[in-house]
């Protein structure tokens, strides 16, 4: 922590996609946090210290797994007590586990409804 004062707090990230219902509902389900709007163009999760949204876009196209070119920005990393369990659970969500897997058994990538990628990572690493 440094000593300069804060000038804002991250308050929520908002994520593209093209339809805000069942990728809203995916994360709901696997954050277990409250749906606090929804409707749809837009819906948002509001969790212990933060808010998850989700905008629709016309013409959205989900980021490519691998991405090599670095068209897909960022994902989020999940830190979880059991990463097959974690995953199973994802899945039966409706998240889809590609071919690619660059983390050996450190973290496992997924990508959830909309397309976007995601880890799973042992939390007893954070």
């Amino acid at each position: 922590m440094t000593n300069t004062p804060m000038t804002a707090r991250l308050a929520m990230i908002t994520v593209d996609c093209a339809d805000p219902g069942p990728v809203s509902t995916f994360w709901r389900d696997l954050l277990g946090w409250e749906l606090t709007y929804g409707d749809d163009n837009y819906a948002m999760l509001t969790g212990p210290a933060h808010a998850l949204g989700f905008g629709r876009v016309e013409g959205y196209e989900p980021p490519a797994w691998p991405n090599p070119n670095g068209t897909k920005q960022f994902h989020l990393d999940l830190a979880v007590e059991d990463i097959p369990a974690a995953e199973s659970h994802a899945v039966e969500l409706g998240a889809r586990v590609p071919e690619e897997q660059p983390g050996g058994d450190r973290w496992r990538v997924l990508l959830d409804p909309a397309g976007h990628p995601f880890c799973l990572t042992d939390a007893a690493n954070w």
